[in-house]
C-alpha cells in the first residue's frame, strides 16, 4: 500500500500515510537515519536518497500544508505551462482556518475554500487555469501585469474568457475588478497582449475611433488590428517595451509615408502607453483619408496636452 502512495506522489509520503500503511514512528526514524529516506518538512518524507526532483518538492509542499491544500499562484502557473519554471518558492493555498508556519522555500496563502479553486483532475492538486490567472492578477503590482496574466491564460487556450469571467464573478474581493472585466471582453474579441489591450482602451475607445478587428488574416499573416472597411492595418510591436523619444520619432517618420496614402501603421509600447493621443490622431487621419466619416474625440489627456504616461480610460468620454 505504501508503494501506491510513492508511485502517485513522486516518491513522497506523509507520516500519517506511512503510519496508515503499518509503519511506526521508530521505523520511519530508522529509515531516515540509515539514509534510505530523507525528511523534507516536518512529517513529510522522501522515500529515496539523493537530490529532490521538482515534482517531489511540489508533493512535499501539498502534504506538509495538509488536507485541502492546493498548489497555487506562480507554482500553478508553472504547472499549467503559463510561465517558465524559475526555481522560485512553492506557493500553496490552504483553508483560511488553518495556521501553517511556512518553512523556507514555501509561501502559504489562506483562502476561504481552496477546494472550489482546484482543477478537477490534475495532480499534484492545483488551482484551475482560470483561478490561477485571477490569483496572480490579484497579487500583481500593476494593472498591466494583472491584465497580462488574464490574457496569457486565455491565449493559452487552456481556458476561455467566459470561464475566467465566471470565476471572477464568484470572487468576493478582487483588485481592479472592473478593469479586469474589460480586459476579458477584449480577450474574447481576440486581444492577445497587454499592448493590444492598451491600444483598445487608450487609443480606440478613449478617442471614439472605430473598433478594429483583432488578429485579422491578410496575405498569409495576421495583423494585430485591422479596419478592413477602410483597408487600414495596425501592427503593434511589444518588443519595444520602454519609452524612447528617438524611437517614437522613427516610428512617426516611418508612418508619415502611410498617412500620405499607405495602409499599414506600426507602433511600439512607448507609442501606445506614453503618447496614445498622438497615436489616435494619426490613426484617425489615416482612417479619414480612407473613407471614415467619423470624428476623433478628445479624451482628458488630449485636453491636458498629454503631459504624463497614459492610464487607460475606464469609460468612454461623455
Amino acid at each position: 500500500m505504501l508503494s501506491e502512495f510513492t508511485r502517485s506522489q513522486a516518491g513522497v509520503v506523509s507520516r500519517a500515510q506511512a503510519v496508515r500503511c503499518g509503519l511506526t514512528d521508530s521505523s520511519i526514524g530508522a529509515r531516515v537515519r540509515s539514509g534510505r529516506w530523507q525528511r523534507i518538512y516536518p512529517g513529510v518524507f522522501a522515500t529515496f536518497s539523493g537530490p529532490l526532483p521538482w515534482r517531489a518538492r511540489l508533493w512535499a509542499a501539498v502534504l506538509f500544508a495538509g488536507p485541502g491544500a492546493v498548489l497555487s499562484h506562480r507554482t500553478a502557473a508553472e504547472l499549467h505551462g503559463l510561465v517558465a519554471r524559475d526555481g522560485r518558492p512553492v506557493h500553496v493555498s490552504v483553508p483560511h482556518t488553518r495556521r501553517v508556519r511556512a518553512p523556507a522555500g514555501l509561501v502559504i496563502h489562506r483562502v476561504v475554500d481552496p477546494g472550489r479553486l482546484r482543477h478537477p483532475a490534475r495532480v499534484p492538486p492545483r488551482t484551475s487555469v482560470a483561478e490561477t490567472a485571477l490569483d496572480l492578477a490579484h497579487t500583481s503590482r500593476t494593472l498591466d501585469e494583472a491584465v497580462g496574466w488574464l490574457l496569457t491564460a486565455v491565449g493559452s487556450r487552456l481556458t476561455t474568457a467566459d470561464r475566467v469571467g465566471a470565476a471572477l464573478d464568484n470572487r468576493g474581493r478582487m483588485r481592479w475588478r472592473r478593469d479586469l472585466r474589460k480586459a476579458l471582453d477584449d480577450a474574447a474579441a481576440g486581444c492577445h497582449s497587454v499592448l493590444e489591450f492598451r491600444y483598445s482602451r487608450s487609443v480606440e475607445r478613449a478617442h471614439r475611433l472605430p473598433i478594429g478587428i483583432r488578429q485579422w488574416r491578410r496575405a498569409g499573416r495576421y495583423d494585430d488590428v485591422a479596419y478592413p472597411e477602410y483597408g487600414v492595418h495596425v501592427e503593434l510591436d511589444g518588443r519595444l517595451a520602454h519609452p524612447d523619444s528617438a524611437r517614437f520619432r522613427d516610428h512617426r517618420r516611418d508612418n508619415a509615408a502611410v498617412v500620405g496614402g499607405g495602409k499599414v501603421l506600426r507602433y511600439g509600447y512607448a507609442d501606445v502607453v506614453a503618447r496614445p493621443c498622438t497615436v489616435a490622431a494619426e490613426v484617425a487621419g489615416v482612417l479619414a483619408a480612407s473613407g471614415w466619416v467619423g470624428q476623433q474625440a478628445l479624451c482628458p489627456e488630449c485636453i491636458n496636452g498629454e503631459v504624463r504616461p497614459h492610464q487607460y480610460v475606464d469609460e468612454l468620454p461623455r
